[in-house]
């Protein structure tokens, strides 16, 4: 009958559907996996065990004041971390097109690396899968729909490294004490409200503009020339961070919301617009990282 032959294509097409989307969504959990163990081998050793006030000596004012801001005597070092997120990610060129978002993000501080693994949900029934990452000095960026069809992945380069590291070294406002002058950073005056801060990692090098607020707290970042692929070529393009929203995590403060912004020319084009749902640190102890719990009164 054809009522039979029809009903059995449906059934057939909807199991093929959801085995397909099922087996997508396996194969990138298998490759995020992948990712994070190879950047959890590049750790390297943090000597240092906790903040020391002292080490403030000789930075610019407006960095003494951030990290007095957001810091305690003897916090100890992060060495890793687990972040969650939420938000809205701009998919238009030109013209605004915000996706609903949730993700992972797997961060370690020395060496620098992350893995920021998403979902986007490009259209109902229809999610893109996004890794984002820095690892062992490597950037990659690709998306793939329902974890199989590849709508994205970028080339390794040096400006796609360059564009990633800068990414690791922006976010670290949500892991204070990795911008600490023990981990690398070096920081230089502008003004009362402004420094300068350079991070290397192997051949790669990024510097970036910090704002700081009347807190004391980090308003924003930003550089002249963060690598953007227009028509299929790397152009260096200022680039701005925001954050807001400060909190106690785990005895620092941590902010909870960001936007991330392409300055261009005919105005500034937002793309990304993301709140924390959940952090968890590791901390360094005698040279190794552990998984620590602060005691509830420091939260």
């Amino acid at each position: 009958m054809l009522w039979q032959v029809i009903v059995f294509a449906i059934f057939f097409l909807a199991f093929a559907t959801t085995a397909a989307i099922l087996y997508g969504a396996n194969r990138w959990r298998s490759a995020t996996r992948r990712l994070r163990a190879k950047m959890e081998a590049t750790r390297l050793p943090i000597a240092a065990v906790s903040y020391d006030p002292r080490e403030l000596d000789g930075l610019p004012s407006p960095v003494q004041r951030f990290f007095r801001a957001v810091l305690r005597e003897g916090q100890p070092l992060v060495a890793a971390a687990s972040v969650e997120h939420a938000g809205t990610f701009n998919m238009g060129q030109g013209e605004e097109q915000w996706k609903p978002f949730q993700s992972t993000q797997r961060v370690i501080t020395r060496r620098p690396g992350f893995v920021w693994d998403a979902r986007i949900r490009m259209a109902p029934a229809i999610t893109a899968y996004v890794h984002d990452a820095y690892v062992a000095g490597d950037g990659v960026l690709a998306a793939k729909l329902f974890g199989l069809l590849t709508v994205m992945e970028q080339p390794s380069t040096p400006e796609l490294a360059q564009g990633e590291l800068m990414r690791f070294f922006a976010e670290g406002a949500w892991y204070p004490t990795a911008l600490l002058p023990s981990q690398g950073v070096v920081w230089e005056p502008i003004d009362e409200t402004r420094a300068s801060a350079t991070l290397t990692d192997g051949t790669t090098t990024v510097k970036l503009v910090f704002q700081f607020d009347a807190q004391g707290l980090i308003s924003s970042v930003r550089s002249d020339g963060r690598y953007r692929e227009v028509d299929g070529v790397q152009v260096a393009t200022p680039w701005q961070g925001r954050f807001w929203d400060y909190a106690l995590r785990d005895g620092m403060l941590v902010p909870l919301e960001g936007e991330v912004t392409w300055l261009l020319e005919d105005g500034p084009e937002p793309y990304w617009r993301g709140r924390i749902q959940g952090i968890e640190y590791e901390y360094t102890q005698h040279g190794r990282s552990s998984v620590v719990r602060m005691p509830e009164s420091c939260k």
